[in-house]
Formats: structure tokens, C-alpha cells, sequence
């Protein structure tokens, strides 16, 4: 739906409920565990810190008992995927499980090996609160847990993914996001769809690691509204793109007017461009 189709009250509704979760951010500064790949680590911390939250990147297998349970939120990117990870990627989430906190999925390449497959499908089965991935990512996830063929070869856009997001949603019980030109959400039955953003993020690497730290964030501090908050920190990171595009002259420049971006939104700039829309 076009943005000058959209209805007045919930175009506004979606943008004060932006400007409250990000507000939620900036005053609890919710404690969150990253475990992901080497490329992304920089800009994810960086972009949680730029947001108002507090980024621990902490993967080892020893400090997971003990560190775990006092985070807020954890995430778990498979970017880097490695033997001697994955057993500190499962430990965490059984700890954040057993201890009442939400977590967050990134499957990277899920489909790209079979190693690859069978480790993320490993961690669904740990009950991820979300799970966000692109088209592709999730399609490939959705196949596997339903027993089809495991794997995709092709690059798939959001709107291609949704009714294999929403069986996805249905068969893990988390909500699932599929990044694209519009972000879609969905628990399984209500799909949501966020299209705030700029192309040329697709150009700097770890944006879509980092955006799913966000999400970690956003649930931490509202863990009881899980689809809103994922919808809400794509909107968020997306405007903050939008913003800093306006000053930006490449994706190196993006980067860092990025995050300048994002540390100074206020509720006008929310108000203003938050584009989220039910779906269904």
C-alpha cells in the first residue's frame, strides 16, 4: 500500500509506538548478548550503542552460565558459523530459555551448506523468540522444518518468503522477519510489513546483522509485544538510513551518517517517516 494510502491513525499509531520503544531503549539501556560473526561485530556493537543499548560480544562456552542470565536479550548470528562456536550458541540459548530472556535467531546462509542448515535448524528447536533472515534465508529454514528439499539457490525478495515465513512462525512459535525492499513480519497468522530504508544499505556489510541486534533490543524492553517490537526496529533502523542517506555520498559515508543518524533520531523524524502497515 502506497503511503498516501495509508490510514491516518495507523500510520501515526505505528510512529508514536516507534518513538516509545526507542525512547524504552534510551532509558532502560537493556544489557545485550551478541554472538556473532567477525565482519559484523563493529558495526552491530556500535549500532546498539548508538540506539541507547549496551552490547556484550561474548561467546565462550565457560561464560555462558554466568553471563547469560544477567543480559537482557541475546542474539545469535551464524555468520561465521564454526564448530567451536555452535556449542556456546546452544548453551546460550537454553540459558536465555531457562532464564525468561528473549532471543534473537539470525540464520545466515541457512541454506548455503549442509553443515549450515542442520546447525540453524538445531537452534529453532531451541525456541528463538524471533527469527530474522533475508528472503532467502527463511525460505530455506520454512522447507527444512516442514521436511522438504533443504536449501535455496537463488537470491528471493521478502514478498516472495511470506506465506514461508508464516509457516515457519507456525511451525517454531517465533515471530519471523524477512528483510527486503519491504520488511515482513509475522507470527504465523498477523503479517506486518515495514518499508522504511534506503537501497544503498544493501552495500554495507553487516547491516542486516546489525538491524537484528536491534531487534534484540527492542524485544528486551517489550518482550510481551515481540511482532510490534521487530517491526518496529526495522522501521527504526530503516528512517535512521533514510536520514543519513541525506548526508551521505557512498556506503562508506552511509555507514558512519548511519549511526550519527540513529544516535540523534527524534520523534519528529519518527513521526514523519515511520512506514509500517498491517498486512493481514
Amino acid at each position: 500500500m502506497a503511503e498516501g494510502n495509508r490510514p491516518k491513525d495507523e500510520e501515526n499509531g505505528w510512529a508514536n509506538k516507534a518513538w516509545t520503544a526507542l525512547s524504552a531503549v534510551r532509558q532502560r539501556k537493556p544489557l545485550i548478548q551478541c554472538i556473532t560473526n567477525f565482519v559484523s561485530m563493529d558495526l552491530m556493537a556500535n549500532t546498539l550503542l548508538a540506539a541507547g543499548a549496551s552490547p556484550a560480544m561474548l561467546h565462550s562456552l565457560q561464560e555462558i552460565p554466568e553471563f547469560t542470565p544477567q543480559a537482557h536479550a541475546l542474539l545469535i548470528n551464524v555468520g561465521t558459523l564454526s564448530d567451536a562456536w555452535l556449542p556456546a550458541m546452544k548453551s546460550a540459548a537454553k540459558f536465555a530459555t531457562l532464564f525468561g530472556r528473549p532471543w534473537v535467531l539470525d540464520p545466515v546462509a541457512a541454506g548455503g551448506t549442509g553443515f549450515r542448515l542442520k546447525a540453524c535448524l538445531e537452534l529453532v528447536e531451541l525456541r528463538p523468540t524471533v527469527i530474522r533472515g533475508n528472503g532467502s534465508e527463511i525460505i530455506a529454514l520454512s522447507k527444512a522444518s516442514l521436511g522438504a528439499n533443504q536449501g535455496v539457490d537463488s537470491i528471493h525478495e521478502s514478498m516472495d518468503a511470506i506465506e514461508y515465513a508464516k509457516s515457519l512462525a507456525q511451525a517454531s512459535g517465533a515471530i519471523v522477519a524477512v528483510s527486503g525492499a519491504i520488511d515482513i513480519i509475522t507470527d504465523g497468522q498477523q503479517v506486518v510489513g515495514a518499508g522504511n530504508g534506503v537501497a544503498m544499505m544493501q552495500h554495507i556489510t553487516a547491516t542486516g546483522c546489525s538491524v537484528t541486534a536491534l531487534i534484540a533490543a527492542f524485544v528486551a524492553v517489550d518482550p510481551s509485544h515481540a511482532l510490534e517490537a521487530t517491526a518496529l526496529a526495522l522501521s527504526v533502523f530503516g528512517v535512521a538510513g533514510e536520514v543519513g542517506m541525506e548526508m551521505a555520498k557512498g556506503p562508506a559515508s552511509l555507514r558512519m551518517h548511519l549511526i550519527d543518524s540513529l544516535y540523534g533520531l527524534d520523534e519528529a523524524a519518527l513521526l514523519s517517516r515511520v512506514n509500517i502497515t498491517n498486512m493481514s
